[in-house]
């Protein structure tokens, strides 16, 4: 039976490949920085978002970055690694312009495995 699983990257591979997508803004599609046919556009007659969805959206990343400092905190070292792997790779890199929100992004990622290393106990982080 012939391994299935040769013909797959390796998980260094598919993280790098993942990532080499992000661009300057972070999250690029194939096609570059947010363009491209796949990227859907907000019709030109869409309200702005009211005080009371901001208030919502602001809410549920509170609850998310939580929630990913508790599996942070539970998780392997590895685990921890990669993510601070990840933040050093949308940090500004050679021929790439640095983007304010990538920057506070990456920035804030290793900030959320620091959080996390609180509820480690006596797990180094």
């Amino acid at each position: 039976m012939p391994d299935i699983q040769s013909d797959r990257p390796s998980p260094p591979e598919q993280r790098h490949k993942a990532l080499s997508r992000w661009e300057n803004e972070g999250g690029a599609g194939p096609f570059g920085a947010q363009e491209g046919p796949l990227v859907r556009q907000a019709p030109p007659d869409t309200p702005p978002l009211t005080d009371a969805e901001l208030l919502h959206l602001r809410v549920r990343v509170i609850a998310l970055e939580n929630l990913i400092i508790a599996l942070l905190a539970e998780g392997p070292e590895r685990q921890l690694e990669v993510a601070r792997e990840m933040a050093a790779f949308i940090s500004p890199r050679a021929n790439f312009t640095p983007h304010p929100m990538t920057v506070q992004a990456a920035v804030h990622m290793v900030d959320l495995v620091n959080r996390a290393g609180h509820f480690r106990g006596d797990r180094p982080i």
